[in-house]
């Protein structure tokens, strides 16, 4: 099977497009104010009509209370939320049952604990993203996460790796750990919320040799 790529953090056609050329999977839209890759909800429903049938549109929320919940899926209408903050298995399942979207569930990996909290999301959600430790912003942090925690471990959910993945890391990052999706921001940005069209490609073709 085929690596799947998401790349996130997309604000403009440009990039959406670029990342789609490159073979990337899935695109991230992050609806989140302190972020430099915000986007508002018009921008994202834009964005996601732009890559209708292309690609699949992930909405990243974080820590969004239940109206702007209904509302941001309202509105851009995406294929999958990401959710990136504190959400509980519970919320994350209430989401996925009354929306009928597919749920994402992004964990920072601090140590072993992190995957037996990670059994709480069985049958809550539909993939598991296991992303470095959150700082002052929840992901984009650029830094990477032991990846030899994940060694043996059974994932029962289906998975992805984030967390400081870029063109130079991500074929080791998949060799070590058998990820079937690899997710990446600020890898392949000029700067911050400035996606690289150039990276972007590496990125995917880095990802699609491993």
């Amino acid at each position: 099977m085929s690596i799947q790529i998401k790349i996130c953090g997309l604000s403009t056609p440009e990039t959406v497009d670029a990342a789609i050329a490159a073979g990337a999977t899935h695109f991230g839209l992050v609806h989140f104010e302190p972020s430099p890759r915000h986007v508002s909800l018009e921008q994202a429903a834009a964005l996601r009509a732009h890559a209708a049938g292309r690609a699949k549109a992930v909405l990243l929320l974080v820590n969004a209370d239940p109206q702007l919940t209904a509302r941001a899926i309202g509105t851009v209408r995406p294929d999958i939320v990401q959710f990136h903050g504190n959400e509980t298995p519970e919320w994350c399942a209430l989401v996925r049952e009354k929306a009928g979207i597919e749920v994402w569930k992004a964990l920072g990996m601090r140590d072993a604990g992190t995957l037996e909290h990670s059994a709480d999301f069985i049958g809550k959600v539909d993939r598991l993203l296991f992303d470095s430790p959150a700082k002052a912003l929840p992901g984009g942090t650029g830094e990477t996460f032991a990846w030899g925690l994940l060694h043996g471990h059974r994932h029962v959910i289906d998975w992805g790796l984030a967390g400081g993945l870029s063109p130079a890391n991500v074929a080791e990052a998949i060799g070590q750990t058998g990820a079937p999706l690899v997710d990446t921001s600020s890898g392949v940005e000029s700067a911050p919320g400035v996606k690289d069209a150039g990276l972007i490609r590496a990125f995917c073709e880095a990802a699609a040799s491993a």
